[in-house]
């Protein structure tokens, strides 16, 4: 068997009905190097491992299922599916998501050969909707072909709705993502930050420069929510919070000026806490501000200030509620 040089994650807990989805996108790439595919099944309740199994037997020199004999969780099971990659380069794709373009791997490792300079390859990428079956395009920025890393350092550690890059159109650089790891493990394995895609884009980012292709190559799965997409509000909160603490870290270790960002994400975490009539989020959002030291804007001081009164926040809540009712019946 022919050293593989690229290695594709598949992290899936619970996914029966779209993990064969995924791995046949990935089994369908037409590449002109061997890629294996690493399976991290996560101790499913549904019959996503028996899937993965028949998967795995189909097709023993292409995937390695790795099954957990508990459950991890998604930032330890991905970052030991990670290690256990024998690629030169490391590609991952999520077990709701698919890949769309049979070239994609092709078309990247071209990329990276021909530029060792290069640290990771992104692509543009599109929603899916599993509800309707339609699709609509991201809002992925279009860069030039190859851009410095160190220009996108800030964009990365503050990207929204995804606009800067999506981890499972990459190709990324294995021995730069083990020599982080292994000065700092602490950032990928720190479970409050509740993210793996950020610190990878970033260290790829700090170490390299970064390519770009148009093509459209994932389709990114909108399903009933995930970690990064939730309704409720105090979970909304959590998840803000989270990743901005990871935000502030990494701005901070490598002296980034973010405050703009950070003042916004104060009022973010403020908005959240006043639609969760929580006094506790409210205490929580002043304590963040004061640890990732953002000045009081204007628009929080007024924030804080009705959240300080509970008649002025139930006020303020029906005041609301008023206008979200007038603008769902102008739709």
């Amino acid at each position: 068997m022919k050293e593989v040089m690229i290695s594709v994650v598949v992290v899936t807990y619970n996914q029966a009905g779209t993990i064969g989805r995924t791995l046949n996108s990935i089994l369908m790439q037409r590449c002109h190097v061997p890629f294996e595919i690493v399976i991290g099944e996560d101790c499913s309740t549904d019959n996503t491992r028996d899937i993965c199994q028949i998967y795995a037997k189909q097709y023993p020199n292409i995937i390695r299922l790795i099954c957990n004999e508990r459950n991890k969780g998604i930032v330890d099971n991905y970052y030991d599916c990670l290690l256990a990659c024998r690629g030169k380069y490391i590609a991952d794709c999520a077990g709701d998501d698919f890949w769309i373009d049979a070239q994609k791997l092709e078309k990247e490792i071209t990329v990276m050969e021909a530029h060792p300079e290069v640290s990771m390859v992104i692509t543009n990428w599109q929603y899916f909707d599993e509800q309707t079956r339609r699709t609509k395009p991201s809002q992925q920025q279009r860069y030039a072909p190859i851009t410095p890393g160190q220009d996108l350092l800030k964009a990365i550690i503050t990207q929204q709705n995804m606009s800067v890059f999506h981890l499972c159109t990459a190709l990324y650089r294995t021995d730069i993502f083990r020599k982080t790891y292994e000065k700092d493990t602490d950032l990928f394995r720190n479970k409050t930050y509740v993210s793996e895609d950020m610190q990878i884009a970033f260290t790829m980012a700090l170490n390299g420069d970064i390519a770009y292709l148009p093509d459209v190559t994932l389709n990114y799965s909108l399903g009933d929510g995930s970690v990064s997409n939730v309704k409720d509000s105090e979970k909304a909160f959590r998840f803000v919070q989270s990743s901005t603490e990871l935000t502030y870290q990494l701005a901070n270790q490598h002296h980034l000026d973010i405050q703009d960002f950070m003042t916004q994400r104060i009022f973010e975490l403020g908005m959240h806490a006043f639609r969760s009539h929580l006094p506790s989020l409210a205490e929580e959002t002043l304590a963040c501000e004061q640890k990732w030291q953002v000045a009081r804007s204007f628009k929080n001081k007024c924030l804080f200030a009705v959240m300080r009164h509970d008649w002025l926040w139930q006020a303020g809540l029906a005041l609301r509620n008023v206008f979200v009712r007038l603008k769902q019946a102008v739709r």
